[in-house]
């Protein structure tokens, strides 16, 4: 008997006999981690309200939502597939799905080709044929770029391969225009710049865990206070590159000023990180608290994309 049937002598309803598939559903969901496409989500639909100057058509919309997840998806759990033997080292990874023998490796490959594939025949059919194509590259690049070429070679892992998180605004952008635009360039480029000060905090964090899988993330091979300065010089980038969208794609009062408020908070926690580690003599402590600047950067990422959002429906 399969460890995820029921025991007949155990199975008084039909709620518990369902429980597996639920189990199994969840396993498999889990594959695609949801909150990273959540993540990325948020960031597509403004930048389609942007392209489009005020409300895209809805269907463009929802296809383009869709095809989004189903992307990010299919590259999510082939990441999993791949990553299999350090994600069994590492603590914050080793409930997932294929380690602990829920999902079997060759059904997790499986699955993600084919959200791949339907990422692309509804991205195709649903928006543009230049969307579907953006989803084969993003796709691609985290798969084979980011997790097979550079995770276990660089610490500039996660500089060069956060581009593939980058890839739903233009995704988003050519679904509407069917091209692509300085401004959507701009987007791009604001999510590739905030990737290191939004992920190498986490890295500091779960040092210990990289350290033991091998993969040499900054903190790995840097000291804190060294990795602090780099997140700091990211976050400049970021804000700068952030403003930048003001002239290039023509936005509003209301984006400009949130941009700026925004901007300001997120660089005060950079800086305070940069401080705590200083002060914490080049040590990791609790006391550097490298999460606040974790979760703030994806609260600034979020209400920046909504100032996007809202300033282009009062403006056009």
């Amino acid at each position: 008997m399969s460890a995820l049937e029921p025991d007949p002598a155990t199975t008084l309803s039909r709620p518990a006999a369902r429980s597996p598939a639920r189990r199994r559903a969840r396993a498999y969901l889990a594959l695609t981690k949801p909150r990273i496409i959540e993540l990325l989500l948020v960031t597509t639909v403004p930048a389609m309200m942007l392209a489009a100057r005020g409300l895209p058509a809805p269907g463009t919309v929802v296809a383009t939502l869709v095809g989004g997840a189903l992307a990010a998806g299919s590259a999510n759990a082939l990441n999993c597939y791949l990553d299999r033997d350090i994600d069994a080292v590492m603590q914050r990874t080793v409930n997932r799905p294929l380690v602990t023998g829920e999902i079997a490796p060759a059904r997790a490959a499986a699955f993600g080709a084919v959200l791949g594939g339907l990422a692309v025949a509804v991205l195709w059919v649903g928006t543009d044929p230049l969307a579907a194509g953006l989803a084969v590259v993003a796709i691609g690049f985290y798969v084979i770029g980011y997790t097979l070429l550079l995770k276990r070679r660089t610490p500039q892992n996660i500089v060069w391969g956060g581009a593939a998180g980058c890839m739903p605004v233009l995704i988003g952008w050519a679904a509407v225009r069917g091209r692509l635009d300085w401004a959507a360039l701009v987007l791009f480029g604001i999510v590739f710049l905030w990737t290191p000060p939004h992920y190498w905090p986490l890295s500091l964090r779960f040092r210990s865990d990289y350290a033991a899988a091998g993969v040499p993330m900054l903190p790995v091979v840097a000291g804190p206070v060294q990795v602090a300065r780099r997140i700091l010089a990211y976050a400049w980038a970021t804000v700068a590159c952030s403003l930048l969208l003001v002239p290039v794609a023509g936005t509003g009062r209301i984006y400009a000023a949130a941009a700026c408020a925004l901007g300001a908070s997120f660089l005060l926690e950079a800086h305070a990180l940069h401080r705590r580690t200083k002060a914490a003599g080049g040590t990791i402590t609790p006391g550097i608290a490298p999460m606040r600047l974790f979760h703030a950067s994806i609260s600034y990422l979020t209400l920046l994309f909504v100032a996007i959002g809202v300033d282009s429906l009062l403006r056009w």
